[in-house]
């Protein structure tokens, strides 16, 4: 690029450098929220970022509702981003620097709400997409929050309890200013749990005092709700026996595999075969197993929980997760991380019904496959609910200094996804749509609704 110097009283010219792409891989990703949905559909392609592929499913159904374009940028877009660096000083006396992501998407029905989760591969266009999810599945079951996710780079398992404590307590006093019971309440997520919650519960009073309402999934001690850890896995049970009745399936003796045996999988799990469902496969990282009999899920859990993987499990058959996720079952239960449903596997699926207990365990080309094939999909926003819709319950319950019980707890949260079922089950029969863009529509409806009302 050439310029015309004032520095010369000749006027030469001289050759300036191109300039530099400024944040060239963030402004990439973001233009899927900056631009409005192409006119008519075209094809996913094989290999999307996890923001691009959420705002797939929005396009689509802003093309449903017709929504205007400005709206449809003003509710993609993210409201506020964070990234910090957190220092941490090992044994060794090795400085490692972690960084720390909150993406915060919208507020217009409420509080932003969502998890923190510890993992290497944590970055912003991972935040920005579980954030813009989280928007969507607080409207799809009609809780009071907006939608926020974030988390840290880093293996809790590369670290002791007094560093994993360090780094959350340094993480909670870069951000504490942007979270609170009113602004954005963060919750456990992979890799985090109850204790890390307590944590950020004693930092964050450090500068505003005891407000156990800024952290949801805590312990029972300071300030959670009886039924927190299990809510996902219930929510999960509740939308396979619904998504069951509507395909003619008798759960009860119903096959199901799941992929994952965390939290959200184990539960899943227990609640589905106390329904009447066969568990035949579980998997989690070291590998999956399977028995055709239904698995001992109570004795998978104790291994799981010493530390160990479901593969130590004896007497039963070791596959792989990729043959779990292609067995011969009528319910398959993704409840591991993002994308295990691909291009590349979805057609070896051979299950009649998906119900997602992961965060997007399915990309959108994965979904057009299964859908060709007649598999349905319930999707996350709809299936995984149940853990936010609780967390919900422990906010109120701070708020008011009131605890519930476990009974009013799990009734209520069977009241919220059974009706949130019917509103995505009506949408999708009126627009002849899947259930995943039946539940886009129901979501952004009611977001755009506020947004309107509130002039923003």
């Amino acid at each position: 690029m050439a310029a015309r110097s004032e520095d010369h009283p000749d006027g030469a010219v001289e050759t300036l450098p191109e300039p530099t792409p400024r944040r060239a891989a963030e402004r990439e990703g973001l233009e899927t929220a900056e631009k409005p949905a192409a006119r008519e559909e075209v094809a996913p392609a094989a290999r999307l970022t996890p923001f691009q592929a959420v705002n797939y499913q929005f396009d689509r159904a802003a093309r449903v509702l017709g929504l205007p374009d400005h709206v449809q940028v003003a509710l993609k877009t993210p409201f506020r981003e964070v990234l910090v660096e957190i220092p941490l000083v090992h044994e060794d006396g090795r400085i490692a620097t972690y960084h720390g992501y909150r993406v915060q998407h919208n507020n217009a029905r409420g509080p932003m709400k969502g998890g923190l989760r510890y993992h290497p591969e944590v970055d912003l266009d991972e935040a920005r997409a579980l954030a813009s999810l989280m928007t969507w599945k607080t409207a799809v079951v009609d809780v009071p929050f907006g939608g926020a996710k974030g988390g840290i780079d880093l293996d809790p398992r590369d670290l002791t309890r007094p560093q994993l404590e360090r780094v959350t307590r340094t993480f909670t006093e870069r951000i504490y200013r942007l979270i609170g019971p009113h602004e954005d309440i963060p919750a456990p997520d992979l890799n985090t749990n109850p204790q890390v919650m307590a944590w950020i519960v004693d930092e964050y009073a450090k500068f505003a005092g005891f407000r156990p309402a800024v952290v949801t999934g805590k312990p029972l001690e300071v300030g959670g709700s009886p039924g927190r850890h299990s809510a996902t896995g219930r929510g999960v049970q509740t939308i396979a026996a619904l998504a069951a009745g509507a395909e003619g399936l008798d759960l009860s003796g119903a096959r199901v595999a799941v992929q994952g045996f965390g939290n959200v999988g184990s539960w899943s799990a227990r609640f589905l075969r106390d329904a009447g469902a066969r568990v035949v496969a579980v998997g989690d990282v070291g590998g999956a197993v399977r028995d055709d009999a239904g698995l001992d899920l109570e004795r998978l859990s104790e291994i799981v929980g010493a530390g160990g993987s479901v593969v130590d499990h004896e007497g039963v058959t070791r596959i792989s997760n990729e043959e779990l996720l292609a067995a011969d079952v009528d319910i398959l239960i993704p409840a591991a991380l993002g994308g295990v449903l691909h291009e590349g596997n979805a057609g070896d699926v051979r299950a009649r019904l998906v119900v997602e207990g992961a965060n997007a365990p399915t990309t959108p080309a994965a979904d057009e496959i299964l859908r060709e094939k007649g598999v349905t999909v319930v999707p996350d926003i709809l299936a995984n609910a149940g853990g936010v819709t609780v967390s919900y319950f422990e906010w109120v319950q701070n708020l008011q200094q009131f605890r519930w019980t476990a009974e009013r707890v799990d009734e209520e949260l069977r009241r919220i996804m059974t009706e949130a079922w019917h509103a995505v089950s009506a949408a999708a029969a009126e627009h002849g749509t899947t259930l995943r863009t039946a539940a886009f529509v129901v979501a952004i409806e009611r977001v755009a609704a506020a947004a309107r009302l509130r002039g923003v």
